[in-house]
């Protein structure tokens, strides 16, 4: 007798997902890897469990996928988002997250919706560097203030911009710490200053930023009190933050309205599914409830996309 539940077919799907991982991984393993860790850092052991050997194969299997570009979660996405990892292990986490997602969806509610939840893991994980980069960002220019009467500081003992830059690193909290840290090094490589102040504005999308570094430039070529500049520079970029933040009390209940309006339906959905788990099958079981799932999603994403333009004001 044949079992017709959707529930053992899901986990039979799981199942032979997992075992031509298991079998791709490890059996056709990449012949060349990386430099061993114990070679790269001295004192460390290398964790030879199996997990660990699978978790190696995966990662190098992913690099090889990948290539150097990394894929969409490339080195300067994470580095931007302030995710220590690399693009394969990070690309291997998402794509683990997505299978156990999709079974555990699945298994709880119906394949499709499943299917459909496996597939906007890649995306929701965007999401999420995308969020982290943009609060990285703020923070950053939230620091800001402080970090510019740290180079005024230095100047004004007798230290060059660079040996600023670099006292203000040591002293500042993360991300302004990475970020002029990377300038010092970039510059001790060779790099052009004006090109690693100019990556520093682009990376962190900072218009005041970019003042601070143009002022540096302008004095580097004509000369004069930098530190001088860099205090009307400073008590310019207090004004904006003070504007910024009248703006940000101002659109906060536009903001709270947007983030309720879009949870409700989504929250509601789940209650339902869990009161009566028969209740919502008519949305991927009918074709016209597909109709209407796909187009209220669309919809979702318009009026979610409409909502962040509306309380988002750039000046």
């Amino acid at each position: 007798m044949i079992v017709e539940s959707p529930i053992v077919f899901v986990l039979a799907v799981a199942l032979c997902l997992s075992a031509i991982v298991l079998v791709f991984f490890v059996v056709f393993r990449p012949k060349f890897g990386s430099i061993p860790l114990e070679r790269r850092r001295l004192g460390i052991q290398q964790d030879t469990s199996a997990v660990a050997r699978v978790s190696q194969s995966a990662v190098h299997a992913m690099e090889n996928v990948i290539g150097q570009s990394g894929g969409p979660y490339n080195r300067e996405v994470l580095y931007n988002a302030g995710v220590k990892m690399a693009p394969a292990d990070f690309t291997v986490g998402v794509s683990i997250a997505s299978i156990l997602l999709a079974a555990f969806v699945a298994l709880l509610t119906h394949p499709f919706l499943g299917l459909l939840a496996g597939v906007a893991t890649p995306f929701l994980a965007k999401l999420a560097l995308t969020v982290l980069r943009d609060k990285r960002r703020a923070k950053f220019e939230a620091q800001l203030t402080d970090t510019i009467q740290m180079l005024i500081g230095g100047l004004r003992v007798g230290h060059s911009i660079l040996r600023s830059i670099e006292a203000a690193a040591q002293e500042a909290d993360a991300p302004t710490s990475e970020e002029l840290l990377r300038i010092v090094n970039e510059t001790r490589i060779g790099k052009d200053p004006r090109l690693a102040l100019d990556d520093v504005a682009d990376r962190m999308d900072s218009e005041d930023f970019r003042w601070i570094s143009q002022a540096i430039q302008i004095n580097r070529e004509v000369g004069g009190d930098l530190a001088e500049v860099l205090e009307q520079v400073a008590g310019t970029i207090r004004e904006r933050s003070e504007i910024k933040g009248q703006v940000r009390s101002l659109s906060a209940e536009g903001k709270m309205s947007a983030y309720v309006l879009m949870a409700m339906p989504v929250g509601v959905a789940i209650i339902l599914a869990f009161i009566n788990p028969g209740y919502l099958n008519v949305f991927v079981e009918h074709p016209l409830g597909l109709v209407q799932l796909v187009a209220a999603m669309v919809m979702f994403a318009v009026g979610g996309f409409w909502m962040s333009r509306v309380v988002k004001i750039k000046f």
